[in-house]
């Protein structure tokens, strides 16, 4: 599941807002506002995101030196 930081750099890769990315995910602003923050959200929230994330084109990826984002053209 994406980390704050991997949230925080896709809605910087699409030019969203934490609305934009609330109303793409059906969730609450002030819970993406907590995950950005590194507070503990549940795994149905982080899942969200990701599946908005991703139908957009973004990818998420872990490797040994850490975790990145990437915008896949369409």
């Amino acid at each position: 599941m994406p980390t704050a930081a991997q949230i925080r750099a896709a809605r910087a890769l699409l030019n969203w807002s934490q609305q934009d990315l609330a109303a793409a995910s059906k969730i609450g602003r002030r819970t993406v506002n907590a995950a950005e923050s590194g507070h503990l959200v549940s795994y149905d929230t982080l899942r969200a995101f990701r599946k908005a994330f991703e139908a957009k084109g973004v990818k998420f990826f872990r490797h040994r030196d850490g975790v990145s984002v990437r915008l896949i053209e369409r």
